[in-house]
């Protein structure tokens, strides 16, 4: 059930209604594991019974482990790597899943002007290690600290040397975040929210960088670093990059709070090649939304925490075919809907004989060579 669940999803179906055709389907069948192909699948009462957890009653005894599966995400992600990483970038990053009926723990989030779950996303670079779904009625990072706690506990259990860096928005940008990474041997870049205390640190590079775009009529950035610490909410100093920018429309300062030194990373480098890196993390997202990720409309959060996970797996799955099979290819980069709707959604001719199952496909399929060499890199 839990395959054709998550297969399901990997194919572009994101219904449970879906599965009256598909429970039929043999190739949805051997890749379920069903052994007698010529008996259906769960139906959508059969799978419905997946989501209707926590709950009594005598067909409501299917359950879950919310802690093996973030387990498991994380699990998968050291599985992966043949050797162990110099470096792990963890980015975090929340989210919005727009709410249009009455699901519970719903609230109005100012920001995204509209009712929404605010559910927080852990990513090592394209692989998903974190879905943890949030009410929109608390702070970006709540959470988060719990989060990194368990998963660079898991990390380190496996790698008790490698070094690992937090990257976020000034979102997570909170004392309790820095605090424990200072503590715990953890680096962190985390974008800084401008104040007008800021702004008049940085008043003489922002000043030089409109003199030069008024003279070249370009746009210009400067670089500068600097010690800082909050009146009241920070625990000590700590090493702030400014970027002092000057567009044609005027002034666009940004900071970082970092516990990186000037010999890892010059002002510059850390914002242009390692901060600015974070924003393809937003792509990873968007493919979570390609894997129906916003379909949480069950009448208990745990239902709906446990169809994100379903989501989560589905990348974890569709990320690994591009990751070992599609390498080096010119899907190497592509995203899921691309992958979907070019390498699953091809007619075949099914045939099944008591020995086996054959699958003829057409010769005028035009990415044909790209699948073979993906079969064949799966295989290896």
């Amino acid at each position: 059930m839990l395959s054709q669940r998550i297969y399901g999803l990997a194919l572009g179906y994101e219904d449970l209604n879906d599965h009256e055709q598909l429970r039929t389907d043999p190739l949805l069948g051997l890749l379920s594991g069903k052994r007698k192909l010529e008996e259906p699948l769960a139906g959508k009462s059969t799978l419905n019974l997946l989501e209707l957890v926590g709950r009594t009653g005598r067909y409501h005894k299917i359950g879950y482990s919310a802690k093996s599966i973030d387990r498991l995400l994380v699990d998968l992600y050291l599985e992966s790597q043949a050797t162990p990483p110099d470096e792990i970038v963890l980015d975090l990053d929340a989210t919005d899943i727009p709410l249009y009926g009455h699901q519970p723990e719903r609230f109005f989030h100012g920001y995204y002007d509209n009712y929404c779950y605010l559910p927080l996303y852990i990513f090592a670079g394209d692989q998903l290690l974190c879905a943890r779904l949030r009410p929109a009625n608390q702070d970006g990072a709540a959470g988060s600290l719990e989060e990194v706690k368990r998963m660079v506990g898991q990390l380190r259990q496996r790698w008790p040397e490698v070094k690992i860096v937090l990257r976020a928005d000034s979102g997570f940008c909170r004392e309790e975040l820095m605090a424990w990474c200072e503590q715990n041997h953890t680096d962190y870049v985390f974008g800084l929210a401008r104040n007008q205390r800021l702004r008049r640190i940085i008043g003489r590079e922002m000043h030089q960088a409109q003199m030069l775009h008024q003279s070249t009529g370009k746009a210009v950035r400067l670089f500068t670093q600097f010690s800082y610490q909050t009146r009241k909410s920070w625990s000590g100093s700590r090493r702030v990059v400014a970027k002092a920018e000057y567009l044609d429309k005027g002034e666009n300062p940004r900071f970082l709070v970092t516990s990186l030194s000037e010999q890892q990373w010059t002002a510059q480098d850390l914002y242009e090649k390692f901060y600015c890196a974070r924003g393809e993390m937003e792509n990873r997202i968007k493919e979570q939304m390609c894997l129906f990720a916003d379909r949480l409309s069950t009448d208990e959060m745990k239902g709906n925490q446990l169809r994100l996970y379903f989501s989560a797996l589905a990348y974890t799955l569709v990320e690994a075919l591009r990751r070992l099979g599609l390498k080096g290819t010119e899907w190497a980069q592509a995203q899921v809907d691309t992958i979907r709707l070019k390498l699953f959604k091809i007619g075949a001719i099914v045939r099944i004989s008591v020995r086996r199952t054959l699958l003829q496909m057409s010769s005028a399929y035009p990415w044909k060579d790209i699948y073979v060499q993906a079969f064949h890199a799966l295989r290896c």
